[in-house]
């Protein structure tokens, strides 16, 4: 399949700034899917982690690839716009390096397993060829929330 970039990639996940983690896919098939994070300095995470050494948060890593893995599924889906793809489980996670700004996260997901609604799916992280992070994740599918049954948040307040 052909790269999916930035905005092709908003009209599958429902994640906007900042917690979009995926800005381009280079590869994808049915059971395999290629996906590249940017990491830039501007990240807002890196202002309290940490001031003197900026690291992306592991939780973060594993998102982005939570993140790729929804792309694969979601992109095999009919009727997509009605689902959304939840992380359930995580396994397995390790953390080899730390990622730092100006990396250029490569994430790759392969599916294990895939039943109706749910994929579990191995991932590797890495940096220039160097692995940096692996885990297990596993997704659910799940209907989006109608209109009726949305939650609305508040907008953030600037100081």
């Amino acid at each position: 399949m052909p790269e999916l970039n930035i905005q092709e990639i908003r009209e599958l996940l429902p994640h906007r700034y900042p917690m979009l983690l995926v800005d381009r896919i280079l590869d994808m098939n049915e059971t395999r899917i290629v996906g590249i994070k940017n990491v830039s300095v501007n990240e807002p995470f890196f202002m309290g982690h940490f001031p003197d050494f900026p690291v992306m948060p592991g939780v973060l890593v594993i998102e982005a690839m939570a993140q790729v893995a929804g792309v694969l599924v979601l992109k095999s889906l009919g009727g997509r716009n009605e689902k959304l793809v939840l992380l359930a489980s995580v396994e397995e996670a390790k953390f080899r390096k730390p990622v730092v700004p100006g990396d250029q996260l490569r994430i790759e997901m392969t599916v294990e397993r895939r039943k109706a609604t749910v994929a579990k799916m191995r991932g590797v992280a890495t940096v220039a060829g160097q692995v940096v992070a692996e885990a297990v994740v596993m997704c659910k599918l799940a209907d989006r929330p109608s209109a009726a049954e949305k939650v609305e948040l508040p907008e953030p307040q600037l100081a």
